[in-house]
């Protein structure tokens, strides 16, 4: 026999890592864990077994938390906020790097333990999840240390209630708890209830850095701890990355309360083959891409779509790379795909996946236990279930498609948009496709890479909110200034005995504004607008439901407007300006006669300035590099979020127009605003300036009407990308409830008002709300 043919034919040998220090940690704690509330663990209760997902051997037994115990872990939480926000950034940045140096030097214990506790590969644990939970410390550390300087107008949101899932629970862990603390938060953290011990391993280590009691505390349990904590009233903030059903519960049940939320939810990600890509390159990043962590995975790139001309090439070498691939037992540094998480999960992928259309390919025997063989299924329609829904396993499913346009069109055709694998060696066409992709996350030529600078979260129904760099530090801060609260401004009404005008009144009825045009409202009512006298000046259109509808159609018709550049952008918004202030005096006029006062001239001479701020901003909020430790070029671009609509502030009903207006335009969105309810004739007046200003038809559309009408329908739009409520009526809890079946974004005032002449007209969260982060990864070095 040849060397050649000894090399072919050998066997693999096993290595196994010892177990041994996990479970010897285990043995002193007793296997059995209280929670971790106030700097210690509390006495065990009854609850829950942790199972390895790999034998079916209990690890442990966790207690389950009650309403006391969340109670009481919020209450410490509370009590350390003070002191934690106090030590500012240099203090926190200590105990977050003791946190890291002690994540390293447990290394191997937090990589056997959670190989034992998850199923995963203990080379992944501990090649992947271990090393990246001790980055995301370490970066954080530094944000703390420049928060103050970076962020001056930032401060921290309160008490932050994180909820993790099972899939990686100490990344995870890290993802959320280390943006927290680096802010001045305290947290309450739930751990998901099959894979806790990690978790538990952390609370361990906070005590060895002398962590302050109550900044971090665990409590563990199962979905009914989560819902205590996202209904508690001293939690300020739900942080949550799971299923994108729960996330969905949890944006309804925080409706109106005031809490921050971020969610990261569900994918069914695109990963995309064009013919001149590197095939054997594209099948090796296929294996990091679904079966990494047993498919697992929120961005797993489980929908390949494939170009047709090389389809067939393709499948046959992802065949016979999947029949090398290693199932068994985790703990073993030579396997590749590990146990599934519970025997609940494994049988849902198999359901799911049994009588599956198409041609099935699974590769090779599995062992007994929590095990599912690699699977690929090709010939699929786009529109088959197995190509909508995310399964969560090591499942990829394939279809085929011929032209740039048609791969783009397949690779969008999801509610998700999380994240998106594009293969080709020519970079214009990776460039082009990764722009046109509805993803947070686009890999070129590469798949699930990670890093603690950079920011990941997703689009559409993959949820709202960033982990990582800046942007994720930002999602666990609020702005310094807080809005006095809430006034409604009611309309004048007729008094019946106001005097009578020095001539007779010319008709004033105004019109909608969508697509470019002035149209009558289509259910053809309008009423009277009165002046504080009760003199008529005029009547306003009444809008409804199908005047909303024609107005998102038209904006969402107007997409090259989020094409063009910032610069041209600016041009339209500068020539708005001047416009305005060519009718500075009849805009004056007119409010005054609306509002009864005298602030016109400066309502005008703010709302000028306002487009010049906004017409400044338009081409100076693109994005940044990413300094990684990977060979890549890695960016987080600021792209248009899409169709926005917004609610005006009654208040300023021309400065407020303007300055919601104005970010929309400047970040390349278009736009649906319901004008004032109490003073809605300036806002029919501005039409006249959009009319005359260059704007493509579709790009503003202006309604009036009720706010509280016109905000439900427009919050349960299913083609609106994100809504702001800006009213003087507090609609904020319908807004977030009714927005939650499409998972739109909301930007509501929480019955506060906002200083629309000063600072808050301009703040930066203004352009934050009207942007969305893509972060893409290119090849870049060696």
């Amino acid at each position: 026999m040849t060397v050649r043919e000894l090399y072919q034919t050998m066997p693999y040998g096993t290595a196994p890592e010892s177990a041994a220090d996990a479970l010897a940690w285990l043995v002193d704690q007793g296997d059995r864990f209280g929670l971790f509330i106030d700097g210690g663990f509390t006495a065990p209760g009854n609850g829950l077994e942790s199972m390895n997902p790999a034998t079916g051997e209990v690890l442990a037994t966790l207690t389950e938390a009650t309403a006391q115990d969340v109670d009481a872990a919020v209450d410490a939480a509370r009590r350390a906020l003070p002191g934690w926000a106090a030590l500012g950034g240099h203090g926190r940045a200590r105990y977050l790097y003791a946190l890291a140096r002690l994540l390293q030097k447990h290394a191997r214990l937090f990589a056997a333990l959670e190989t034992l506790d998850n199923g995963k590969p203990i080379r992944e644990a501990r090649d992947v999840d271990i090393p990246l939970a001790q980055r995301h410390f370490y970066h954080h550390a530094g944000l703390a240390q420049l928060m103050a300087s970076e962020m001056p107008d930032r401060a921290q949101i309160g008490v932050c209630g994180q909820i993790i899932p099972w899939n990686f629970p100490l990344l995870m862990l890290a993802w959320k708890v280390a943006p927290a603390l680096a802010a001045g938060n305290t947290v309450v953290l739930k751990p998901a209830e099959w894979t806790s011990l990690t978790a538990l391993l952390f609370a361990d280590i906070c005590q060895q850095a002398g962590l302050p009691g109550g900044v971090v505390n665990i409590v563990t349990g199962g979905a009914e701890v989560g819902e205590m904590m996202t209904a508690h009233p001293g939690i300020d903030k739900i942080a949550f990355t799971g299923s994108t059903a729960t996330g969905r519960r949890i944006r309804e049940v925080t409706a109106g309360s005031g809490k921050a939320l971020t969610l990261e939810l569900g994918g069914k990600s695109a990963y995309l083959v064009f013919d001149d890509a590197d095939l054997d390159s594209a099948v090796e990043g296929l294996v990091d891409a679904i079966w990494f962590n047993q498919g697992e995975v929120c961005c797993a790139g489980s929908r390949l779509l494939v170009q047709e001309s090389i389809a067939d090439r393709l499948h046959e070498k992802i065949r016979k790379r999947m029949e090398k691939l290693r199932v068994g037992d985790p703990m073993d540094k030579t396997i590749d795909i590990g146990a599934m998480v519970h025997p609940v999960q494994r049988d849902r992928v198999a359901a799911m996946i049994a009588g599956a259309r198409g041609e099935v390919f699974t590769a090779g025997a599995v062992p007994e236990g929590c095990y599912h063989a690699p699977t690929l299924i090709t010939g699929l329609a786009p529109s088959d279930p197995l190509m909508q829904d995310e399964i969560f396993g090591p499942v990829l499913v394939s279809a085929t498609f011929r032209t740039v346009d048609e791969a783009v069109q397949m690779a969008n055709n999801t509610r998700y948009g999380l994240a998106a694998s594009v293969w080709s060696e020519g970079i214009g066409r990776a460039l082009e496709v990764a722009q046109r992709l509805e993803a947070g996350v686009v890999w070129v030529n590469g798949a699930n890479m990670f890093d603690a600078a950079a920011p990941f979260g997703g689009m559409r129904e993959s949820g709202f909110g960033r982990d990582g760099g800046w942007e994720g530090l930002r999602d666990y801060t609020q702005p310094n200034v807080s809005g006095a609260p809430l006034h409604p401004v009611e309309p004048f009404a007729d008094t019946g005995d106001a005097p009578a005008a020095a001539e007779p009144l010319i008709d004033r009825t105004g019109k909608l504004y969508i697509g470019g045009k002035q149209v009558r409202p289509d259910g053809g009512y309008s009423r009277a607008v009165h002046d504080r006298a009760g003199r008529l000046l005029g009547h306003a259109p009444v809008a409804g439901r199908k005047d909303i509808r024609n107005a998102v159609e038209a904006a969402r018709g107007a997409s090259g407007w989020s094409r063009s550049s910032g610069h041209s952008r600016a041009q339209i918004l500068y020539f708005m300006a001047e416009n305005l202030s060519a009718r500075t005096l009849d805009f004056a006029n007119l409010i005054n006669d609306l509002t009864g006062e005298d602030q016109g001239m400066a309502e005008v001479e703010t709302a000028i300035s306002r487009l010049f701020t906004w017409a400044a901003r338009a081409d100076k909020f693109a994005g940044r590099a990413l300094d990684v430790p990977q060979a890549s070029m890695t960016l987080a671009l600021r792209e248009p979020v899409g169709v926005i609509g917004a609610i005006c502030p009654d208040e300023a009903s021309l400065l407020g127009l303007v300055s919601v207006l104005g970010p929309i335009l400047a970040m390349g969105n278009r736009a649906v605003l319901v004008a004032s309810e109490a003073f809605p004739l300036a806002a029919l007046d501005v039409v006249q300036l959009l009319e005359t200003s260059d704007i493509p038809p579709g790009v503003v559309n202006v309604l009036t009407g009720c706010h509280a009408d016109l905000a439900l329908t427009l919050a349960r739009h299913a083609d609106l990308d994100a809504l702001w409520c800006f009213s003087s009526t507090d609609l904020s809890g319908r807004v977030e409830a009714d927005s939650a079946a499409s998972l739109k974004r909301t930007w509501v005032n929480n019955a506060k008002a906002r200083d629309w002449f000063g600072a808050q007209g301009e703040a930066s969260d203004f352009l934050e709300q009207a942007t969305r982060i893509k972060t893409v990864w290119l090849p870049y070095g060696a």
